[in-house]
């Protein structure tokens, strides 16, 4: 009976100091972090987990914030949409539903300076674009961003892709563009440069874009070669034109109140995390260029680099989306694509 006595009271000291930590522990509010209790914070992406910036988020950002609180942050990747789409995961990062996110630019139509991510011809090559986002211009871009939206935090800029156009009819230079039909997102510079360059757009979600893709309701489309391999449409494409028209940006942002729940040498440990998960990408992506192209070709599609010859062609044919965009936000744009292209 003593026994059983002792035994009772064991269990019910246990239980108590379970409920004491248990508040803290593995919650996503973050309570707890500073005394003592380990928080687990989310980060949700629309990636496979083979896309640079998803694996720079396995291998660096948790990681890294892991290691250097000592496990007193945990860190949970969601990656291919499973805390929900970028219009939803947008949303969350916001109210606070999701902690952490990666997204590209869902915020453009009430943040405009976000068109910036998705201007074209932006950039002399890869590592103009590196440099671009892990330095000073990125970090003007994030102060304004932050200052428009204060209930979040801009920690970083990492690679979406250079964008290429496939197709399944021949596309081997600008003139073939003329009377194709390609999905296109619904941003307006990409549903721009088609009609400029000839063509007509659809706006097709990326899950549904493999069927359009292969019962030929579009013949082409425009994504990166990392997306074209994620997504398999190197099946149902036969060209590949290699324009790198836009090479865009994946953004890694942090709810600010999240971030509040952390001591102030943990939220200087994320963002340090964060700087090196888009310096990992940036690399990872850059590196990735030839053996995606390589891939590609190897699935039996033709691929095609443009020319500068070609390229100033297109840059010609574009214009007026390019004249546009500059009239439209003529408050912020020609000065910072004047300091884009002033970068080395």
């Amino acid at each position: 009976m003593k026994v059983k006595k002792i035994a009772a009271l064991l269990l019910a000291v246990g239980m108590v100091a379970t409920m004491a930590t248990g508040c803290g522990s593995g919650s996503s509010s973050g309570s707890g972090s500073g005394s003592g209790g380990s928080v687990t914070l989310k980060i949700g992406d629309n990636w496979g987990a083979t896309h640079p910036m998803a694996a720079a988020l396995d291998n660096v950002f948790k990681t890294q914030i892991e290691e250097k609180t000592n496990g007193a942050v945990k860190v949970e990747v969601y990656h291919d949409g499973l805390l929900g789409d970028e219009a939803a995961l947008w949303q969350g990062v916001r109210d606070g539903s999701v902690q952490f996110t990666v997204v590209g630019t869902p915020m453009n139509q009430e943040f405009p300076m976000m068109l910036i991510s998705d201007w074209p011809f932006l950039y002399r090559d890869l590592e103009h674009a590196k440099n671009v986002w892990t330095g000073e211009v990125a970090d003007e871009v994030s102060a304004a961003f932050n200052e428009k939206f204060p209930e979040v935090e801009m920690l970083s800029w990492g690679p979406n892709s250079a964008r290429t156009f496939t197709s399944s009819k021949p596309l081997t230079c600008v003139d073939d563009f003329a009377g194709q039909k390609f999905r296109m997102p619904n941003n307006p510079i990409h549903l721009g440069i088609v009609e400029d360059l000839g063509a007509s757009s659809q706006v097709i979600s990326l899950g549904e874009l493999f069927t359009a893709l292969e019962t030929g309701t579009v013949d082409g489309q425009d994504n990166g070669m990392v997306t074209v391999l994620a997504q398999s449409f190197q099946e149902v494409q036969s060209y590949l034109y290699e324009t790198n028209h836009i090479i865009a940006t994946l953004e890694i942002i942090a709810n600010k109140d999240a971030m509040s729940k952390l001591t102030e040498e943990q939220q200087q440990i994320v963002r340090d995390a964060a700087k090196a998960t888009a310096e990992q990408a940036w690399n990872d992506y850059i590196a990735s260029v030839d053996a995606d192209r390589a891939t590609i070709e190897e699935a039996g599609v033709t691929v095609t680099q443009m020319t500068e010859e070609e390229r100033a062609k297109m840059l010609e044919k574009i214009q007026p989306t390019i004249d546009m965009l500059m009239e439209e936000n003529s408050d912020w744009a020609p000065a910072l694509v004047e300091k884009i292209e002033a970068v080395q």
